[in-house]
């Protein structure tokens, strides 16, 4: 058999994945393909049935209970790393929007035009979750969302990936760190992606992709240099520093084994999101794989 395999073209991912990209780190026996792709693409063709293992958002991850689960390797969660939501430069330019003369405040109401990276994204959810009067809501790819608002196009955009370190040179306005929001609500770090694996493919397959992963990233590790040549090749517009930034805010101590304080996490984001509503009501819990 072999897996299809989806990750996304962020540099935390393709620095984990670099030994098994390149070949250069054991595959435990495996065979796969891989697709890099965007964040809401991965989550789109994992809910088609189109990926034995990928990335994906827990917001997604949370609708799919029943038929994947949470590898315990390949997570971004932590502290200070959650979405921002920004605004345009100043209140004119907001006032210059599509939806001209309507109210522009520091947090979205219901005629606020706000742009999304997605509907299955944790941004999304921790938009609607955090700031729940934000409904006027357009989903774009997430690296459209910079641009737009810059040019006043949305009164509000929610951005991800590298979005929080690059948003200052459009010249946008940071209005809320939805991650902060998040821990100061909860506690707990911010579960924003993690590796599903279909239930289906057995306990075996689990514990060798789970594996295959952990060694793949430390090998990334102690070969630094090789691995931003991968990281390079998938981030082509993004400086050296900015990539290497969003290694060290990305890839953390739970990308390599989620843990209980990982697992801890998500069970706390899972309760959330099903407690206001966000979770279609009967759906079977996340399930955390054990490899």
């Amino acid at each position: 058999m072999k897996l299809r395999i989806g990750l996304s073209t962020c540099p935390n991912d393709t620095f984990a994945f670099h030994g098994l990209l390149s070949g250069a780190s054991d595959r435990h026996g495996l065979d796969a393909d891989f697709a890099l792709l965007d964040i809401q693409e991965l989550n789109e063709r994992l809910v088609r049935g189109d990926l034995d293992v990928a990335k994906a958002s827990f917001a997604q991850a949370l609708s799919l209970g029943g038929s994947h689960g949470v590898l315990p390797v390949g997570a971004a969660i932590g502290f200070g790393i959650g979405p921002l939501l920004v605004a345009p430069p100043s209140r004119d330019a907001a006032r210059a929007s599509s939806r001209a003369g309507a109210k522009h405040d520091e947090r979205p109401d219901e005629r606020s035009r706000v742009l999304s990276p997605g509907p299955g994204t944790t941004a999304f959810l921790l938009l609607r979750l955090l700031l729940p009067r934000a409904t006027n809501v357009d989903h774009v790819r997430f690296d459209a969302i910079l641009p737009a608002v810059a040019r006043g196009e949305a009164d509000f955009g929610v951005v991800i990936h590298e979005g929080r370190f690059t948003y200052q040179q459009h010249g946008v306005r940071c209005v809320a760190d939805l991650g902060e929001l998040w821990e100061r609500r909860t506690r707990q770090p911010l579960p924003l992606g993690g590796l599903l694996a279909r239930l289906d493919l057995g306990a075996d397959v689990h514990r060798r992709v789970t594996a295959a992963v952990r060694a793949s990233l430390d090998h990334a590790r102690a070969h630094r240099d090789d691995a931003f040549a991968t990281m390079r090749r998938h981030a082509l517009e993004l400086p050296a520093e900015a990539i290497w930034k969003h290694v060290e805010l990305y890839v953390s101590d739970f990308t390599r084994e989620l843990g209980l304080a990982g697992a801890a996490a998500l069970v706390a984001f899972e309760r959330a999101a099903r407690e206001s509503g966000l979770v279609e009501r009967g759906l079977p819990p996340l399930a955390i794989l054990r490899a």
